[in-house]
């Protein structure tokens, strides 16, 4: 009886799909909100959509949570088949169904792109361990994606020259939009903002720098997020005299998000090496210019200088001089701003799901 019930509520022309990406316990992640974006969109084209979560162990665990990944049934849920899997986050391609595609946000990059800052920081027994699981875990990613995948798309072109340079596996660049918000531009108020996660990859100590230089003399700025580096920041502002110039305004809703988005001036997003970066597409959603660094991985793929944003070299001085540039040229902040949004307008999650979704399955089953 629940079984019929069950059947009677999906369509015979409607596809299920399944969104899979690992994720550490009590951490929300900029990849679970591609995750969601991805499943409201499948489910807005038609199709039943629902995220599944797989586990993301802490170090020295990583062979259990492959193992785990691997042993998770996708092929069927609530006595009906799943027609289709699409893979986010490490190890998540892990999981074996005969329609499945991967749209990666990422690897472990301390095995990757960051393991001479993680090696560095091992003891010598550390490091012979550590570069053991190092080759195992290369080898477990390269056969996933080769044996695994019906297609490959990376986030980023970050990701994917990371995906050429290690696993020696090609794949297509599709850089995800805005999370669904109602975004809007009210002003180009009196303040650059930044939101991210405090950590150091991100470098929210490099725009603190660059707001100490002469060329940002004056310049208001709103940080925005929680983490590990909020109290050395905090430390840090007080030390380079920028007082009340700098507002630390810690973990925002939703709805802050976007007022702030749409009464800043600018964005500043500067992380180093960064996968994707949903801040980008955010501002642009708002109608602001971003500004970012050249090393600052998926954003500089997005932002072009005097476009619908400024990129500069990785130092105060550099991002200094452009902070300053917007803060005195209200003009130039809004010019770059329409741009902006003309950028993310030609953005879309409909793209993304005739890409991931309908262009991997059935005839019958496409919307």
């Amino acid at each position: 009886m629940v079984r019929g019930r069950r059947e009677a509520l999906v369509k015979p022309d409607m596809a299920r799909i399944a969104v899979i990406t690992s994720s550490p316990p009590l951490i929300e992640g900029g990849h679970l909100v591609i995750a969601r974006s991805l499943v409201e969109s499948i489910r807005s084209a038609g199709h039943e959509a629902s995220l599944v979560t797989t586990p993301s162990n802490r170090f020295g665990r990583q062979a259990a949570e492959y193992a785990a990944t691997w042993l998770t049934d996708v092929g069927h849920s609530g006595g009906a088949p799943i027609d289709h899997v699409i893979s986010l986050r490490y190890p998540s391609y892990a999981v074996r169904h005969p329609s499945h595609v991967c749209w990666l946000n990422h690897t472990m990059r301390e095995y990757y792109d960051l393991w001479d800052e993680f090696s560095s920081r091992l003891s010598p027994q550390g490091r012979i361990k550590e570069r053991v699981r190092r080759r195992l875990i290369h080898a477990a990613d390269t056969w996933c994606f080769r044996h695994h995948l019906q297609a490959l798309y990376a986030q980023s072109a970050t990701v994917q020259a990371r995906l050429t340079r290690w696993n020696n596996v090609s794949s297509q660049v599709l850089h995800p939009p805005a999370p669904p918000r109602a975004y809007r531009c009210d002003r180009y108020g009196d303040f650059i903002f930044v939101v991210s996660r405090l950590e150091p990859l991100k470098r929210i100590d490099l725009v603190l720098r660059a707001l100490a230089t002469d060329a940002s003399a004056g310049v208001r700025c709103v940080v925005a997020g929680t983490g590990p580096a909020e109290h050395d920041l905090r430390a840090l502002a007080t030390e380079l005299g920028l007082g009340e110039r700098v507002t630390f305004a810690g973990r925002v809703s939703d709805d802050q998000l976007v007022d702030y988005l749409a009464t800043c001036r600018a964005v500043c997003f500067v992380p180093e090496r960064e996968d994707y970066g949903f801040v980008t597409v955010e501002a642009f959603s708002a109608s602001k210019a971003v500004l970012t660094v050249s090393d600052s991985g998926g954003p500089a793929e997005l932002v072009k200088t005097d476009h619908n944003g400024i990129v500069v070299s990785p130092t105060a001085e550099a991002l200094g001089i452009a902070i300053g540039a917007v803060a005195t040229d209200p003009s130039l902040a809004e010019r770059m701003g329409r741009k902006a949004g003309e950028t993310a307008r030609d953005m879309s999650w409909t793209a993304v799901v005739d890409v991931l979704v309908n262009s991997h399955l059935p005839a019958h089953l496409r919307q």
